[in-house]
């Protein structure tokens, strides 16, 4: 009997390379690749080493340029040029004389926002056509493309990055549910709490400022587990309201992905501060605001939803960056705020 080879033949390999190469020509066309990279006059590397940089807590040249294989004197003259722009600092390393700390500043986050926010949005546009079902293969393509060329290097389906999209028709009713749910069953907050929440929600839907706003709900598997919301306080201040995951959603960083989405907006569209209200008892909504440059600028006691607590005010100031959109309109007149934004759960 004849035992057939595993072996490609000569015509199967010619036949997988052309494959391999139609599908190269086709997605460096689809994600814009051959295009001035997010509408900037910078290279997709100088984009990649600012995304290093923005998201390290420890960035070092010598381990961007590792993960990135990019050559020693390249990365060189790319952080050389970041510094003369004022957007890189360096600082001694702790703990290796050798090398320095590398961070953002101020004006290298106001660079890097827009930026940000662009590959996100063009990210959202190819899964905008897609139902869920048909975007849970296309990230399952993806996976398997990884696993299969660069085994070990694709987070374990635990930590598996959540899709984060905009709201459709029952959302925003979903978020209500889930404070409510939540909220009673870990703090014993009685409906007054989702009453509130419910309000927020109501006037963040009758008085959408598309060009100003932002609400994100988060899938995992198709299936809703968080949401995040900014709405213009002000015309230079922004504010982070009803942060909420459900409990399968925690730990996989999901809580400090949404809120680094909401900064990231905030300083596409040139709002100059970030403000929040939240609660003492959520330690880890505010371990999360603090790492982020939050500062606690206001702490009191009160009563409410059946319970004595001890409400606080967050903020964080933002570079200034020109506004995005139709001209800064004047800020429509609004009630006495009831405590909002009370709604900020991660943990």
């Amino acid at each position: 009997m004849a035992i057939m080879s595993s072996i490609p033949t000569p015509s199967t390999e010619v036949a997988e390379v052309k494959a391999i190469r139609r599908f190269n020509r086709f997605y460096t066309r689809r994600i814009g690749v051959l295009d001035p990279y997010l509408d900037s006059d910078m290279s997709l590397t100088d984009v990649r080493v600012l995304y290093e940089l923005a998201h390290r807590a420890e960035a070092v040249a010598s381990e961007i340029g590792r993960d990135l294989h990019l050559d020693g004197g390249y990365l060189s003259r790319i952080l050389r040029r970041f510094e003369s722009l004022g957007w890189l600092r360096r600082q001694p390393h702790p703990r290796d004389a050798r090398q320095s700390l590398l961070a953002l500043t101020e004006a290298g986050h106001a660079a890097f926002a827009p930026l940000q926010q662009k590959s996100r949005d063009e990210a959202l546009a190819l899964l905008a056509p897609l139902a869920p079902a048909e975007r849970r293969r296309l990230i399952e393509a993806m996976d398997t493309l990884q696993d299969l060329l660069e085994p070990g290097t694709r987070p374990p389906a635990r930590t598996q990055a959540a899709v984060l999209r905009d709201p459709a028709p029952g959302d925003i009713g979903w978020v209500v549910q889930q404070h409510g749910e939540i909220y009673a069953r870990e703090y014993g907050w009685n409906s007054e709490f989702e009453a509130l929440v419910a309000d927020i929600a109501g006037q963040f839907l009758r008085k959408f400022q598309p060009a100003w706003e932002r609400c994100w709900i988060a899938e995992l598997n198709g299936e809703r587990v968080g949401a995040v919301f900014v709405v213009r306080k002000s015309p230079t201040t922004a504010q982070l309201r009803m942060l909420i995951l459900s409990p399968k959603a925690r730990g996989l960083g999901l809580g400090a992905r949404l809120t680094d989405e909401c900064i990231a907006f905030a300083r596409a569209k040139g709002y100059r501060k970030m403000v929040l209200w939240t609660n003492s008892c959520l330690a880890a909504a505010r371990g999360i605001y603090a790492a982020r440059g939050f500062k606690l600028v206001k702490s009191e006691p009160y009563e409410g939803f059946g319970q004595q607590l001890v409400g606080e005010t967050w903020e964080l100031k933002l570079p200034h960056l020109p506004p995005e959109g139709p001209g800064r309109r004047r800020a429509a007149p609004r009630r006495p705020a009831a405590p909002s934004g009370g709604s900020d759960h991660t943990q």
